[in-house]
């Protein structure tokens, strides 16, 4: 397992190097000039080149991202072009709101998603798979950003129930959990009574069913745990979907995270703090490919047995 584990972590190289490369011509290639963003629309052309030249701007592109490569290398994300502080400090002091939000998306559309693919599956066809379905549907039809402000109308402005902005407290992460993973939830359901289907279809599952064993034990003792697998991976796959769904929760909900910073960040041109921030997704993205690879070892024997 530990071998498989560092193959892993050395595939992430020419991930971030892609990554990074790709979203470093971007920005170089993007209107507008970081300088003078840092000194102002005022500035003399001698203050702006003088800053240039202090900066490396004026070095070919391939070399710029090269020295910034390299810093990367030793943990240095370098410093912002705006505030002239460490992108690693700025970074880590969103960390935890940006976490916040995504392990209350996470919560939220297991706890309801799950159930509700289970219970889909076992009443096919019915009443109840049809507006879990129809449920699901909106969940992905319907964007992050527009659910949000429909969530702060009703909540905040119309019943004043939760706050719409900041993260002052556990209350302040609710509107924007939902709206979050919503979306999660409608893909996590669907996906699970796909599974729950096929593996009640199964020999074994009806064969458990003409031994007399109670239904209700059948599904959560043989058929749950085969039809998990399907679950786990879009579980993962959403992780990734809710980083990126940040960007815009936390705009929305003016929260303090990192996804916000990537867009202040992107409308400065301020390039070390866009990478910062495409390094930190790019890696939590891995990590949780890898731990969701991890799982699949505990439900399934077979697969563990692949590991070793």
């Amino acid at each position: 397992m530990w071998k498989y584990i560092g193959r892993r972590i050395l595939a992430l190289i020419p991930v971030i190097v892609g990554v990074t490369l790709l979203v470093y011509f971007i920005m170089s290639l993007a209107p507008g000039d970081p300088v003078k963003t840092i000194l102002g629309e005022q500035a003399t052309p001698e203050a702006i080149e003088s800053l240039r030249e202090e900066m490396g701007l004026n070095d070919p592109i391939i070399v710029q991202y090269v020295r910034w490569f390299g810093k990367l290398l030793q943990g240095d994300l370098g410093l912002s072009y705006k505030s002239k502080d460490s992108v690693s400090m700025e970074i880590a002091s969103r960390i935890p709101t940006t976490l916040k939000l995504s392990f209350s998306a996470m919560t939220i559309a297991i706890l309801f998603a799950i159930p509700l693919g289970i219970i889909a599956a076992v009443k096919q066809n019915s009443i109840i798979d049809g507006a879990s379905m129809f449920l699901a549907l909106l969940g992905v039809s319907i964007p992050i950003f527009w659910l949000g402000l429909l969530l702060i109308l009703l909540f905040s402005l119309r019943l004043g129930l939760l706050p719409s902005a900041g993260a002052q407290s556990w209350k302040s992460f609710i509107l924007p959990g939902i709206a979050l993973g919503f979306h999660s939830m409608a893909s996590i359901a669907r996906i699970t009574r796909s599974s729950m289907l096929e593996v009640i279809r199964q020999d074994y599952t009806r064969t458990a069913r003409a031994k007399g064993l109670p239904y209700r034990d059948v599904i959560q003792k043989h058929a749950l745990r085969n039809a998990l697998i399907p679950t786990v991976t879009v579980v993962g796959l959403q992780m990734g979907a809710l980083l990126s769904g940040s960007v815009l929760t936390e705009t929305v909900f003016s929260l303090p995270g990192i996804g916000r910073y990537m867009i202040q960040s992107i409308s400065g041109r301020d390039i070390p703090a866009v990478l910062g921030c495409i390094v930190v997704f790019t890696l939590t993205f891995s990590v949780v490919n890898l731990i969701v690879d991890l799982l699949y070892g505990f439900i399934d024997p077979r697969i563990r047995a692949q590991y070793s």
